[in-house]
């Protein structure tokens, strides 16, 4: 079998189990998040915390729970990583020096997972597991609360309560992630993923001696950090190391991991706002970007010219040889695509355009599917955009969902979409500007300036994977991408909670004759070409420094 055909049918595979999990999985988050019933383990959480999860939310209170119990995460997550050196289970490593502390605790629970250090060489078990394992938890449980509390600012008429943060975040964990992390963590271990508490321990016989590898509760992080599409990894490889990801079948397992819950929240968006057109009408736009991003990065992969790519079946300089450049190429696709940010090869050993395609998936703002819940409230966004160039194209006032468009909720939708671009485009500017940081790039010329701008735009958008080749563990970059990632991802939840509750608080527009159906082909392409030339107009100069002046350049 070819390598074409084998990455070929891996993605049909992909796409099929996605489908055969996407109703029943999507109908299960609807109810959950639309239930009024406590479970005992949800009422003793409530009670440790003091919280009320009848007691609905207007959306400043809603947005202040959100920024509250993240701060207290960083915070916790910092003095953590301070006192790691006095800490029983540290496997005597020190304590983490406070940029890097900051870094850290800033990108695990910004969702971002960005990591300067090596994991194997730095963490703990207490700081893996009691620390950065939970914030993989809770970080995306809160993304998907603000998914959610946006979709019911389209599905409630004439309130401004959006629900109860506290009953959203626990309920999440408890009857989302939680089920389905320890299904995951099974199927890892049955494929070789590591799961233990072992110290440092020699392994192998390799010349000149022999290397010292510690273990650690893999199995049960690496899944919790694909299906909340948080990324980072145990060890510094990330998902190419073997006892990460040992075969091509937990490859694609993991991706299937990244997936399957960003798409189904569409059917959870339909189920939510009574209309399972206008779900499916999100998972079109979302499946037809993936599969171009997809296809795009596999023929340019495999397609690259030179007799070195020849004889090797396509470029793969930085891929592992167990995965080839199929699994490879969805990996990469669905880690930037969405807010994971794992890797299974070095984006950096991509073709020139290889390199972009990631790039430009990340810019996008992961939204195809995106990450857990941000990827949902971010197309939405997107959708209110959309909505509103139609409407300017007929002069007719812009409507979703029964809701009018009008200024107050396009300035929160315009703000959205222009802060993370301000924050990549400004750091970048101002990272290859002053001359310390520009020092820290292993390369020049294009590929150097791609790697300081792939950096900020992971930070930024809480991705958190690296081009490599880029020195980010130095007071500059830990701390700068540090705010980056707090303020890519707070900032939009501004906006979006504002939004919410302006729809909540709206009358339902009945539809007429007039009324854009949103939830036909003709809008989906719609959606696709906002999408594609809002990024295009936003990033294209700098995309042109980059990646597109190194491929063309090949």
């Amino acid at each position: 079998m070819s390598p074409v055909t084998a990455g070929v049918l891996q993605l049909l595979a992909l796409i099929a189990a996605l489908a055969l999990v996407h109703r029943p999985l999507g109908d299960h988050m609807a109810r959950v998040y639309s239930s009024e019933k406590h479970y005992a383990p949800e009422k003793w959480i409530y009670k440790a915390i003091g919280a009320d999860p009848s007691v609905e939310m207007r959306w400043p209170a809603y947005l202040r729970a959100v920024l509250a119990f993240s701060a207290v995460g960083v915070l916790f997550l910092y003095l953590l990583q301070r006192l790691q050196g006095v800490l029983p289970g540290s496997l005597g490593f020190v304590s983490i020096d406070p940029d890097q502390a900051f870094n850290t605790a800033a990108s695990f629970v910004a969702n971002t997972n960005w990591q300067s250090y090596y994991g194997e060489q730095a963490m703990g078990h207490v700081v893996q597991t009691g620390g950065l394992a939970v914030q993989n938890f809770v970080s995306a449980a809160v993304g998907m609360a603000v998914a959610v509390a946006l979709v019911r600012g389209f599905a409630r008429s004439r309130t401004g309560e959006l629900g109860n943060f506290w009953a959203d975040l626990v309920r999440g964990t408890v009857r989302i992630l939680l089920p389905l992390a320890v299904i995951g963590a099974i199927v890892l271990v049955a494929c070789g993923v590591l799961q233990n508490f072992a110290g440092i321990h020699e392994v192998g016989q390799f010349t000149g001696g022999t290397q010292q590898w510690n273990g650690g509760a893999v199995a049960s992080q690496e899944v919790i950090k694909e299906l909340g599409t948080n990324g980072g990894g145990y060890f510094n490889a990330n998902s190419a190391h073997p006892f990460e990801n040992p075969t091509p079948f937990s490859n694609l397992f993991e991706v299937f991991l990244i997936l399957v819950i960003p798409f189904a929240l569409t059917r959870t968006f339909g189920r939510m706002v009574g209309s399972l057109r206008q779900g499916y009408a999100i998972l079109a736009t979302m499946g037809v970007i993936w599969l171009g991003f997809t296809a795009l990065m596999m023929w340019t992969e495999f397609a690259h010219p030179g007799p070195v790519f020849d004889v090797s079946g396509g470029a793969m300089e930085g891929k592992e040889t167990r995965f080839g450049i199929g699994g490879s190429s969805i990996f990469a696709v669905a880690t930037t695509l969405t807010s994971t940010g794992a890797v299974n090869s070095f984006h950096s050993s991509y073709t020139g355009f290889g390199g972009g395609i990631t790039m430009l998936g990340m810019q996008l703002g992961e939204i195809a599917p995106g990450g857990v819940g941000s990827g949902l409230y971010g197309m939405l966004i997107m959708a209110v955009i959309a909505v509103f160039i139609a409407g300017l194209m007929v002069g007719r006032t812009p409507e979703y969902l029964g809701k009018k468009i009008g200024t107050r909720e396009i300035k929160l939708a315009a703000c959205y979409i222009l802060v993370t671009p301000a924050l990549v485009l400004c750091f970048t500017a101002a990272a290859i500007a002053l001359p310390t940081p520009a020092g820290s790039m292993t390369n020049t010329g294009a590929h150097g300036f791609s790697e300081i701008l792939y950096a900020y735009t992971s930070g930024a958008n809480n991705n958190g994977s690296a081009f490599a080749g880029l020195n980010a563990d130095t007071q500059w970059f830990n701390s700068t991408i540090g705010i980056a990632m707090l303020l890519g991802r707070f900032l939009p939840m501004v906006f979006v909670l504002a939004l919410a509750g302006s729809l909540a608080e709206q009358r339902p527009v009945p539809e007429t004759a007039g009324t854009l159906r949103t939830d036909r082909p003709l809008y989906a392409g719609l959606l696709v070409g906002t999408i594609t030339i809002i990024t295009g107009l936003t990033y294209f100069p700098a995309l042109a420094l980059g990646p597109l002046a190194e491929g063309l350049a090949a």
